[in-house]
């Protein structure tokens, strides 16, 4: 069987309630693929902080004594805000496909399958709804690609399945306005999908700093 990843965004939650998130889900590696690992308003979520609490939790559903859950940071390959300048477009906005080509995303790829292959990893961002983060956009269709099974751990901690629920959503709140043409197949109604989104969430350079 092909190995499972899990994703989950910390979104506005407690600590205590984003550990119970792992713990119902038995995690034991959580993936920070935040390109600065940092929370101004949530600042249980910086990095040191997170890495410190997790390795004080037990993956064990029912708490008590246990190995702790392991973080890695693998924001500087899987993140959406790449330092190379040819991952961006005209207007300073990030190219998930190009960012996705190059080999530190490559490389972040294949350290993150080779972790889910013994344990239990959860991708983390900072965002709720998988749809509004890269986590989803990029790095879900990618290991999918790569012949992984992928769900999303949502707030309420049930599971979405990235296939095809969440292709589904997808598709229902990019077009909610409008009836896809219904003479395209579904992959290429997916793909203009996901087109849409990344050009709402795609992380854009400031303008000040396009020419530098």
């Amino acid at each position: 069987m092909p190995p499972t990843i899990w994703t989950v965004g910390h979104s506005n939650h407690s600590l205590d309630h984003f550990l119970e998130l792992l713990r119902t889900h038995a995690i034991e590696v959580v993936a920070d693929v935040r390109s600065t690992p940092f929370s101004r308003r949530h600042p249980h979520f910086n990095r040191e902080r997170l890495k410190a609490a997790l390795a004080n939790t037990s993956a064990n559903a029912g708490g008590g004594a246990g190995a702790g859950i392991d973080y890695i940071f693998l924001g500087a390959e899987l993140g959406a805000r790449s330092p190379d300048r040819n991952c961006y477009d005209a207007e300073g906005r990030v190219v998930y496909a190009r960012l996705a080509e190059t080999e530190a995303f490559k490389a972040g790829l294949d350290k993150l399958i080779a972790e889910a292959a013994n344990r239990r990893v959860a991708v983390m961002c900072a965002e709720k709804d998988p749809l509004s983060c890269h986590r989803t956009i990029l790095v879900t269709p990618r290991l999918i690609a790569r012949g992984l099974t992928v769900l999303h751990i949502l707030g309420d901690a049930t599971i979405e399945p990235h296939s095809p629920a969440t292709e589904d959503r997808l598709i229902s709140e990019m077009f909610k306005r409008e009836q896809p043409d219904l003479f395209r197949s579904r992959d290429e109604i997916l793909a203009e999908a996901f087109q849409r989104r990344e050009a709402a969430v795609a992380y854009r350079m400031p303008e000040d700093t396009r020419a530098t």
